[in-house]
């Protein structure tokens, strides 16, 4: 079903031109990642092989990809190897059963893993016990240890440290902690700082620490959510995303370490009912992940699940309903239309939207294949898009992304078709394209995205 479009009969003109000679760098093949809290480790069966539906969901987003373990919890749960499970905000408990559950999932999934370790209580020798059993369950999965979440929030909200604490006081900290565990762990890999908001940590971290790394991490949310954080405003560009995202790169490219954003959704706090759980959020987080991959980030962690207020975010790409499965949501059908269009290199766009809210991206596969994605996070306007590619396309293939509204729960579609009960997805209803001489036209409705796929 297409959006619900009040605008004119005639679509509003843009212009897209793609220019495949001019290459901008490879998308990893694991950029796609989820982010959970470590409580979520607690709750029995639900990151296990033995979550069939779960599982596939994780391997119909990608084959390979990053399951980042951390969050708030993280600084306040402790590892008990025979202890009984607990899930909750304080005093979270993982035992070896959960994560010898968690093994099973990456190796189910052939996903990754950052695991998150409690630096907020200070006790070197219960990270040294869990990095130790985080290593045995997972095997040649994990990616790498972060050391504490957030800390340049301690001191503050976190409140794990006194007011005062800063850069210098984490970074001995740091390094106690990764002596202690390297003593039983020769060579086991890092990744960090973590922050929240603090950029110019990890720019100081790369330069302390950049050597000894195989991650630089950083995490962002639009905001907390509050009684303005609207629609309309995820829809339109954060002023201060473009400038940390540089900052971020320049730290990368200086110190050649990838840097990751390791914890993100829209807005932090569990997410705006009505806004994250929206067909609105699917645009938002396919335009998002194109953003930072344009912006050379190696990877992004979607926050999903509970919380560490201990309920099941809004924000959630993957959700239980209450008889139990697992399903889903709105966000997850913008992450699988990235999945799908981000395989390859980026290649440059000149996209001039006039004043259509309209972001176009590129990416050349191995075989001179080419992927467009459009994005119409306009509410009303619906575009008429003229595009320009290499001559040698002829036959291009449409995958639309749609719901019935913006504001829609339910009824939203990639190719036409919805996931399946089971967490599978293939092509309902892809249209053809026809490109002469290097030309198309394809209208696209307000509130909707397409994937437009060329094979010479």
């Amino acid at each position: 079903m297409a959006a619900v479009s009040n605008s004119p009969a005639t679509g509003h003109p843009v212009r897209v031109s793609v220019e495949v000679r001019r290459r901008l760098g490879m998308i990893p093949a694991d950029f796609v990642g989820l982010g959970y809290e470590v409580s979520s480790v607690a709750i029995p069966d639900i990151l296990s092989a033995q979550n069939r539906t779960y599982v596939q969901l994780v391997r119909t987003l990608a084959p390979a990809g990053v399951i980042r373990i951390g969050g708030n919890t993280s600084d306040d749960h402790s590892f008990t190897p025979t202890g009984q499970p607990l899930s909750t905000p304080k005093g979270t408990v993982v035992n070896t059963t959960g994560l010898r559950q968690l093994g099973t999932f990456l190796d189910a999934t052939s996903w990754r893993l950052i695991w998150g370790l409690n630096l907020g209580s200070g006790d070197e020798r219960q990270a040294v016990a869990e990095a130790e059993a985080v290593t045995g369950a997972v095997n040649d999965k994990l990616l790498a240890f972060e050391i504490g979440n957030e800390p340049d929030l301690f001191g503050h909200r976190a409140a794990h440290r006194p007011p005062g604490y800063n850069y210098d006081a984490f970074i001995k900290e740091y390094r106690q902690y990764k002596a202690a565990i390297r003593a039983k762990l020769p060579g086991v890999p890092f990744a960090g700082p973590d922050v929240a908001g603090a950029t110019d940590w990890v720019g100081r971290f790369a330069a302390d620490e950049g050597n000894d790394l195989t991650l630089l991490t950083h995490h962002y949310y639009r905001e907390c959510a509050k009684a303005d954080s609207t629609l309309n405003k995820l829809l339109h560009p954060d002023p201060n995303l473009a400038p940390e995202l540089q900052a971020l790169r320049d730290t990368s490219s200086n110190s050649k370490k990838p840097y990751r954003i390791c914890e993100t959704n829209s807005f932090c706090g569990g997410g705006k009912p009505g806004v994250s759980d929206t067909f609105g959020a699917a645009l938002w987080v396919l335009d998002f992940m194109f953003t930072l991959a344009s912006a050379g980030c190696a990877g992004v962690n979607i926050e999903t699940g509970v919380n560490q207020l201990g309920f099941i975010s809004s924000y959630s790409p993957i959700r239980q309903r209450e008889r139990g499965d697992y399903f889903a949501a709105p966000e997850y059908y913008g992450m699988l239309a990235f999945a799908r269009g981000c395989q390859g290199e980026r290649v440059a766009v000149d996209c001039d939207p006039g004043n259509v809210n309209l972001t176009a991206y590129a990416v050349a596969g191995e075989q001179r294949n080419l992927s467009v994605t459009l994005i119409n996070k306009d509410a009303s306007l619906d575009a008429e898009v003229s595009i320009s590619v290499p001559e040698h396309l002829v036959d291009g293939k449409v995958y639309r992304l749609s719901a019935p509204s913006l504001k829609s729960k339910e009824g939203v579609t990639f190719a036409g078709a919805g996931v399946s009960v089971s967490g599978e997805w293939k092509p309902g209803a892809v249209e053809s394209l026809r490109t002469e001489s290097g030309r198309c036209e394809i209208r696209l409705n307000a509130g909707s995205a397409a994937l437009l796929e060329w094979a010479p």
